[in-house]
């Protein structure tokens, strides 16, 4: 594949595209990206600005800011990015890479254990 090529994404951007897809109109902010798919925000924020780079994600800020904390950016998919996100995702399904909701391969969730 070209190196230019949109359907050559990662398996950490696959995972974005993955978890937007989910709820493509609803305004995600980062971090909940980055809990529900275990990605840092070092690897999250540069795949959301070259997705934003692309035209497939959009971005804007929070409308208001809420007490006790800055605003925060939040992220969509587009129309395109959906239709893009949608192939990748389904070209990626035969060989098992990504499914909504999965996290990155070699990260595992850690369940809190109730004390004894």
């Amino acid at each position: 594949m070209a190196v230019g090529d949109r359907s050559a994404f990662s398996a950490q951007t696959l995972a974005v595209l993955a978890e937007l897809c989910a709820t493509p109109s609803r305004w995600r902010h980062g971090y909940g990206i980055a809990r529900d798919t275990g990605l840092k925000s070092g690897t999250l924020y540069p795949i959301l600005l070259r997705l934003a780079d692309r035209g497939l994600v959009e971005a804007c800020w929070e409308d208001e800011q809420p007490a006790g904390r800055p605003r925060r950016h939040l992220y969509r998919l587009t129309t395109e990015g959906l239709a893009a996100a949608t192939a990748a995702l389904a070209q990626a399904q035969p060989a098992g890479q990504v499914r909504a909701g999965s996290r990155i391969p070699g990260r595992r969730r850690v369940a809190a254990r109730a004390a004894p």
